[in-house]
């Protein structure tokens, strides 16, 4: 089931529609006025030319013009501080987004540095491929949009800006000018040392140790906690969160403060 909310012309954006999906989640209640208006038009746009599709299963489900509103501008929250030829860059290799009703699995093999290879069930709350969908779970795409450190949705979308110069997931997006790569690999190396020692060693991480299982999920649950969890990532990781600053020119630490205080 494809839901759309309109057919192949775009009426302008539903003020009424995106002041209740932004009322929502507070990851969009928390914006300035002109971050709202900026992020809704984007939401919209993104609407128009992404599909969303239900799973049979969830053909009951409401899953209303404010609800899919709520998806577009968590989405867009990414590419905010973009421009707009950067923002349809971003997202070039999105085409679709397909909720299931709940987490899933998949059957893995991976081999390991002795050769042997270990095949296990992985239980995912959501997935994507290079051209292929965003595969998410209804269940953690509900429980996502607050200052938790956690965003199903932003997680896997980070995995597609990951792949914007390679098939593959390696943490190592396309980088603005200002950021050289060498920065960008000795500011993640150093997390992804830190969350390797502690995760050996049995310690607490301050961020989902998933986020040491691999390069790609590194960068994706960092990005996770940037959008929805800036003050432990500051916290924890100062130069990270710096860096993410630059990389999308925004700085969420004002919007949690807000969360905060209201």
């Amino acid at each position: 089931m494809i839901h759309r909310l309109f057919g192949k012309s775009r009426p302008p954006l539903p003020i009424v529609v995106w002041d209740e999906a932004r009322h929502r989640v507070p990851l969009l209640s928390t914006l300035n006025a002109n971050e709202a208006e900026h992020l809704g038009q984007r939401a919209w746009e993104f609407l128009h030319h992404k599909r969303i599709t239900l799973h049979p299963e969830l053909s009951g489900t409401t899953f209303d013009a404010a609800a899919q509103m709520t998806l577009a501008g968590q989405a867009c929250l990414l590419t905010l501080g973009w421009n707009q030829a950067e923002h349809n860059e971003a997202f070039v290799n999105v085409h679709e987004i397909f909720i299931l009703p709940d987490g899933f699995t998949r059957d893995v093999e991976e081999m390991d540095e002795f050769g042997i290879v270990h095949r296990f069930q992985d239980s995912r709350a959501g997935e994507t491929s290079y051209q292929g969908p965003v595969v998410l779970s209804f269940t953690d795409l509900m429980a996502s949009g607050s200052f938790n450190g956690f965003n199903v949705l932003i997680h896997e979308l980070a995995h597609k800006l990951d792949m914007g110069n390679s098939m593959d997931i390696d943490g190592f997006p396309p980088l603005p000018k200002h950021i050289t790569p060498h920065t960008w690999h000795r500011t993640f190396s150093a997390v992804w040392a830190d969350l390797i020692q502690r995760t050996e060693k049995g310690l607490p991480t301050a961020i989902d140790n998933y986020a040491a299982s691999h390069p790609g999920e590194c960068f994706a649950v960092g990005c996770e906690y940037f959008f929805a969890a800036p003050r432990t990532l500051a916290d924890a990781y100062p130069a990270l969160y710096d860096l993410l600053c630059q990389y999308f020119n925004q700085t969420p630490l004002a919007r949690w403060d807000k969360a905060r205080l209201s």
